[in-house]
């Protein structure tokens, strides 16, 4: 008797409700203190408006009650869609969950610990419906209320650095408190801890940024997740951040260039020595030989890492179909600019 098939496992039905106009993104992790308060400051800060929201708040494998309150609340709250992830991911992976969970023409971000204030939302929503040159607007904490040295320090350092390495100028990287266009969400991808770097990946998948200043409190309950040795990870991301911005479509000029470097001093030492054993001397002993040999095997293998990069990126393109441009709509036109026929 043949057994009857098993069906595959389905993904959860997609909600059915009407997609709201703002969907507002917070990734929380040990804030049972502050959540109920930070729930209702949304509701606060959104209710009386003219937009229709919804809520995303993703509980990053938190050990308190977060998820429980997350589910009291949502059981009264009809805008409030908790996720609850199974382990502690990252900042990055939780407001990559809220993305894809996200339905708004308008996308916000902001940190779960009431240092960032919802009443600043609906001026940033006006500021990008009013103004079609802006893509997304980054929250600057002009007046910041953080005492501690440890954190303000690496801030002003990260901002600095960040800024001249990747040629977009913030004075607050820092700053959760984001507003976007939801095309600019679906062209990014967060891995890691590159959260910090959402404005460098935004303007590389073409928008617009301005930055407007916002309020700003100190935290009163809670403890704070970052400390000094954030510093020495940022660090590392803007290596990596660094290269793709630069690279990710050229790899080989990354690799290959580093490579000829190395290559063309081994290559001149080797002649140099052929030379000398043509004249009859020995070079067996030499460590500029060592030296030679070395620098061309390592030039070539950088060269030939940039080729498999080259082909890597054209998998990745055609395989995939990730386009490698965006585009966007034409201006208005001014009026009596067009042609006379």
């Amino acid at each position: 008797m043949t057994p009857a098939p098993t069906s595959a496992p389905t993904r959860p039905a997609p909600r059915a409700e009407a997609a709201p106009d703002i969907s507002v993104v917070i990734p929380v992790y040990h804030e049972e203190d502050n959540l109920r308060e930070l729930v209702a400051r949304v509701g606060e800060a959104l209710g009386p408006t003219r937009w229709t929201f919804e809520l995303i708040c993703v509980d990053d494998g938190s050990r308190d009650a977060c998820p429980a309150i997350l589910a009291e609340l949502a059981a009264t709250t009809p805008w409030l869609h908790p996720v609850i992830l199974a382990r502690n991911y990252g900042q990055s992976t939780a407001l990559q969950a809220g993305f894809e969970r996200a339905r708004g023409r308008y996308i916000v971000t902001l940190d779960g610990d009431l240092q960032n204030d919802p009443l600043d939302i609906p001026a940033l929503i006006e500021r990008l419906e009013s103004d079609p040159s802006v893509d997304m607007i980054s929250g600057w904490r002009q007046q910041r209320q953080d005492k501690a040295l440890s954190r303000r320090l690496p801030s002003v350092l990260a901002n600095r650095l960040i800024s001249w390495a990747t040629g977009v100028r913030l004075h607050d990287y820092g700053c959760a408190l984001k507003a976007y266009r939801r095309e600019i969400i679906e062209r990014i991808r967060l891995y890691g801890e590159l959260h910090r770097f959402i404005p460098s990946l935004a303007r590389e998948a073409g928008a617009r940024i301005v930055e407007v200043p916002v309020r700003h409190h100190a935290r009163t309950r809670g403890q704070s997740k970052y400390g000094i040795d954030r510093t020495f990870r940022v660090i590392l991301d803007l290596v990596l951040i660094v290269f793709f911005l630069r690279y990710r479509q050229r790899p080989l000029h990354a690799f290959g260039g580093l490579g000829l470097w190395l290559m063309t001093p081994g290559v001149v030492i080797l002649g140099y020595l052929l030379a000398v054993k043509l004249a009859g001397e020995d070079i067996g002993g030499r460590p500029l030989l060592i030296a030679g040999v070395m620098l061309v095997l390592m030039g070539a293998q950088l060269i030939v890492a940039g080729l498999t990069g080259e082909l890597l990126i054209r998998i990745y393109h055609e395989g995939s179909g990730r386009p490698q441009y965006h585009t966007r709509g034409l201006p208005p036109a001014h009026p009596g600019t067009a042609t006379q026929p």
